[in-house]
C-alpha cells in the first residue's frame, strides 16, 4: 500500500500533454485528493506561472495548470490556416478549458485565473455552466482596448494599425524587439509591484516560449483582437459563484476600474490584495 505523503513534504508537479482537437497541449498538476482546481494564465504566460501556488493547493486539492492553445508549450496554429475565421478567441479557449475539464480532470472543477485568463474562465462558465463549480479571477482584464470601448472615430485608426502588424514586416520587427530578455524583464517590472519577483528564471520561463516558431504570429494576432466578449458582459450570464481578487499597485488593469466588476449578482466578493500588481498568484 502507497504510503500517504506528509503535509511536511513538497507535492510534486508533473508535465504532460493532451491531445485537443489534434493539437498538442501541455499541462502540469498535482494531488491526488480533493476538489480539481484549474489555473488559466494571461497574455503572454504560461502553466509555469503557476509554479509558486501549484504545491502549496495540492496540498488539499487535486490541481492542474494549461497552457492554452498558442501558449507556452502547447501548439501554436498559424492564424492564418484558418483564413477569414479568427482562431484565437475566448470562445476557442473556453472550449479548450472545458474539454480538458472533461477529459482529463473527468470532473467538474473551481477555475482560478489571472488577466485574460479570467475572460477565459468566465466564457467557459457561460458555455457550459455545468462544469464550473465556482471561479476567482485574479485582476481580470479590463479590455480598454476592446473596440467598444473607442470613441467611433478612432476605429478607423485602430484597425489600420491592426492591418499594418498583422500584414506587414512591422509586426514581426515590433515581436523581434519585445522578444528579449531585456524586453521582458522590463515589462514583468511593470506589472509587479515588487521587482525583486522579477528573477531570471521568471523572465526564461516567460521568454523561452515565445522563440518557439509560431509564437510571432499568436502574438500579433492577439494584440489586433478588439472584439470578443467583455468582462461586463459575460458575469452576467454566469451561474456559479465569482470571487474578484486585485492587487491594487496593477498598472495596466485599475483597481479603481475593477470595483465596479463586485457589483454583479454573480460576484460573492471582491477582495483588495494591497502593495501587489498584475500578476498577485506570483507573490502569494
Amino acid at each position: 500500500m502507497k504510503e500517504k505523503q506528509s503535509s511536511e513534504e513538497p507535492y510534486e508537479v508533473k508535465n504532460s500533454m493532451w491531445n485537443w482537437r489534434g493539437y498538442s497541449i501541455r499541462y502540469q498538476y498535482s494531488g491526488s485528493t480533493g476538489p480539481a482546481l484549474v489555473l488559466v494564465h494571461g497574455f503572454g504566460a504560461n502553466s509555469d506561472h503557476w509554479r509558486k501556488n501549484i504545491m502549496v493547493l495540492a496540498k488539499s486539492h487535486r490541481v492542474y495548470s494549461i497552457d492554452l492553445i498558442g501558449y507556452g508549450y502547447s501548439d501554436k496554429p498559424n492564424p492564418r490556416d484558418f483564413f477569414d475565421k479568427p482562431f484565437y478567441t475566448f470562445e476557442t479557449w473556453a472550449s479548450q478549458l472545458n474539454d480538458f475539464c472533461k477529459d482529463v480532470v473527468k470532473d467538474q472543477a473551481f477555475f482560478i485565473c489571472n488577466s485574460i485568463g479570467g475572460l477565459v474562465g468566465l466564457q467557459a462558465a457561460v458555455m457550459e455552466p455545468e462544469i464550473c463549480r465556482g471561479m476567482i479571477l485574479l485582476n481580470i482584464s479590463l479590455r480598454m482596448l476592446h473596440i467598444k470601448k473607442q470613441p467611433w472615430y478612432g476605429r478607423p485608426l485602430i484597425r489600420s494599425f491592426q492591418n499594418l502588424l498583422r500584414n506587414t514586416a512591422a509586426g514581426k520587427l515590433f515581436y523581434k524587439m519585445v522578444a528579449t530578455s531585456e524586453s521582458v524583464r522590463n515589462i514583468l517590472c511593470q506589472c509587479y509591484n515588487d521587482t525583486s519577483q522579477v528573477t531570471e528564471e521568471l523572465v526564461e520561463k516567460i521568454l523561452q516560449p515565445g522563440l518557439e516558431t509560431g509564437a510571432a504570429d499568436v502574438f500579433l494576432e492577439f494584440i489586433c483582437y478588439s472584439g470578443g466578449p467583455l468582462p461586463e458582459e459575460l458575469l452576467p450570464q454566469v451561474k456559479c459563484p465569482v470571487l474578484i481578487a486585485w492587487g491594487d499597485k496593477d498598472p495596466w488593469e485599475p483597481i479603481e476600474l475593477g470595483r465596479a466588476y463586485g457589483n454583479f449578482d454573480s460576484v460573492e466578493d471582491f477582495i483588495v490584495l494591497p502593495n501587489v500588481g498584475h500578476c498577485p498568484q506570483f507573490i502569494y
